[in-house]
């Protein structure tokens, strides 16, 4: 944020082999606070069992708009069932913002015995 702190946010999350890709709208807090400082972290959850995790700190290497809407619908189908992400504003354009992982932590709960 302005004030160095972390953005925390719930999103959508996708990848193209080792690339993960976040969408979002041109001029959200999301795109300025890496345009300032491409670090960011993701934490990523099995809804059934927290425990069961994978966290990743990269840096956003690229934000484009090739490819960023078609990207929006097919994250809308996986998450809603939707063929169009609905929530398009007018005017609005969608970015894809390219993170490169450089750590990745992934937990899975013991078993119970």
């Amino acid at each position: 944020m302005y004030d160095g702190s972390p953005h925390v946010a719930p999103t959508w999350v996708d990848h193209e082999g080792d690339v993960i890709l976040i969408n979002t709208a041109m001029g959200r807090i999301k795109e300025k606070n890496v345009r300032k400082d491409p670090r960011v972290a993701l934490s990523i959850f099995d809804q059934e069992n927290p425990y069961h995790m994978v966290s990743i700190r990269g840096k956003v290497f690229e934000i484009t708009t090739d490819g960023a809407e078609d990207q929006a619908d097919k994250l809308a189908k996986r998450y809603f069932g939707l063929d169009k992400y609905p929530y398009r504003a007018p005017g609005e354009r969608r970015i894809l913002l390219k993170i490169r992982p450089e750590k990745i932590h992934h937990q899975e709960p013991r078993q119970q015995k």
